[in-house]
């Protein structure tokens, strides 16, 4: 999911990436999934890795894990990069859609759920130009258990509105959004950016929900300047 960046930054600055709970190489556990969960584990993982401060970037359900940990745990955060996420809880239509969505893919599978969400991930373009990155996005999902997708579609329902919080945060925030995002429409961040004192908003062209893969090249030159200017700062205070 993060390779185009990871090979962007490498040379220059320590990159961390990790499976969420449940998804890709991490076991599931025993207890609900949730949001504050989530936040739990990359808190957890931050201190078993002894990092005093980093940067954090999170995209779509990343992102709404990001907003978590900066607004219970700001001590720990020196930037926070948003991309194809959003600040708002599930409207009641939404969670609908959601419970309906967790009733298919157990009556229908995983495939069948990867068929119809893979369309809304990318942009219309991307299946032609970035077919590579299709398969690989499709793939994930297929290999995600139907447990842990339904799971993790019961915590999205879930999940709290960070909005009212938004101008409480004290770093610098980069927000990245696909001008053909379909699920986090460009709007959304538009909203955390007004809410904002301290952030920039770059919208990505050719890039749906998914800009960091559709769009590598624009999406990593606004990330690496955005690091650079923030260590330029520090460095002059």
């Amino acid at each position: 999911m993060w390779d185009p960046q990871v090979q962007a930054l490498m040379d220059n600055y320590r990159v961390i990436t990790y499976d969420i709970r449940g998804h890709g190489n991490s076991d599931s556990g025993n207890e609900d999934f949730s949001i504050e969960l989530f936040v739990k584990d990359l808190i957890g993982l931050i201190n078993a890795l002894e990092i005093d401060k980093t940067f954090l970037c999170g995209l779509s359900m990343g992102g709404y894990i990001a907003l978590n940990a900066i607004e219970n745990y700001p001590h720990y955060f020196n930037a926070l990069i948003l991309s194809d996420t959003q600040c708002i809880a599930d409207t009641p239509e939404v969670k609908e859609k959601r419970m309906k969505t967790i009733e298919k893919i157990k009556e229908n599978g995983v495939e069948k759920y990867a068929d119809e969400s893979i369309k809304n991930l990318f942009a219309t373009e991307s299946f032609t130009t970035k077919v590579k990155e299709t398969i690989t996005v499709k793939e994930m999902i297929v290999n995600t258990s139907e447990k842990s997708l339904c799971n993790t579609l019961l915590a999205l329902s879930l999940r709290n509105e960070t909005c009212s919080n938004l101008n409480q945060i004290k770093v610098p925030i980069l927000i990245m959004v696909g001008k053909e995002d379909k699920i986090t429409p460009p709007d959304a961040s538009w909203l955390m950016h007004e809410k904002t004192h301290n952030s920039l908003l770059i919208p990505i062209e050719q890039a749906g929900h998914l800009a960091n893969l559709e769009n590598p090249i624009i999406f990593n030159d606004s990330l690496i300047s955005f690091v650079q200017q923030i260590n330029a700062n520090q460095k002059c205070i």
